[in-house]
């Protein structure tokens, strides 16, 4: 769970031209705004590496200091990237009171594939959810949502119901939405001629035992 803040020390800079954000950029930094809380929105660039770090570290809330004053809790609204390089292009941060809950996408983890019970057998696993919304303090969102396929049996599925928030969040979405599927093992060729005859040996058993 994140239960811890990082830090991150940001330069204001003036909402101008793209040509600004792009010598931002050719310089090292990421441009991005910082908005909410009641106040006015500030414009800001911070050094691209220093960004990474502070976003790889643990916790949802950053504690941002502009031009070396006080800080401040903000937590990432958006992140863009370039859409080949995956480079960090510009970011939104959300000002944040963390005595107030708030809502914040996170990824929904598929754990224990090794050990599915249908997945062993040959079970095709398609996710369909990839992203869950999550309500909690800010301190308190977690990293992760996870949701077990241990027991998922072929023809079955899962729902976000069955997934589980840690600590004291709660799902925003809807708790009957298909979250993964698994689907019986696809069977082509002379393997499906195979298959066909032994459903067709199976009918005329049962047939005869009628």
């Amino acid at each position: 769970m994140a239960t811890n803040s990082s830090s991150l020390a940001v330069a204001s800079r003036e909402p101008l031209h793209s040509r600004d954000a792009r010598r931002a950029r050719r310089d090292g930094r990421v441009p991005g705004v910082i908005y909410g809380g009641g106040k006015d929105p500030v414009s800001i660039a911070v050094d691209a590496r220093e960004l990474r770090h502070t976003l790889a570290a643990q916790g949802a809330v950053i504690d941002v200091a502009i031009d070396g004053g006080s800080t401040e809790p903000v937590v990432l609204k958006e992140a863009q990237r370039h859409p080949v390089r995956g480079d960090l292009m510009h970011v939104d941060l959300l000002r944040v009171n963390l005595q107030e809950k708030i809502q914040q996408v996170v990824p929904l983890e598929i754990v224990d594939t090794e050990d599915g019970v249908g997945i062993k057998l040959g079970g095709i696993l398609e996710t369909l959810v990839r992203e869950v919304t999550v309500e909690a303090l800010p301190n308190d969102i977690p990293e992760a949502v996870t949701l077990s396929v241990k027991d998922l049996e072929i023809g079955h599925h899962l729902t976000l119901a069955d997934a589980v928030v840690p600590g004291n969040g709660t799902l925003v979405d809807e708790a009957d939405t298909i979250a993964v599927n698994l689907s019986a093992p696809r069977v082509s060729g002379a393997g499906a001629g195979e298959a066909d005859e032994a459903a067709a040996d199976g009918d005329e058993s049962a047939e005869a035992a009628e």
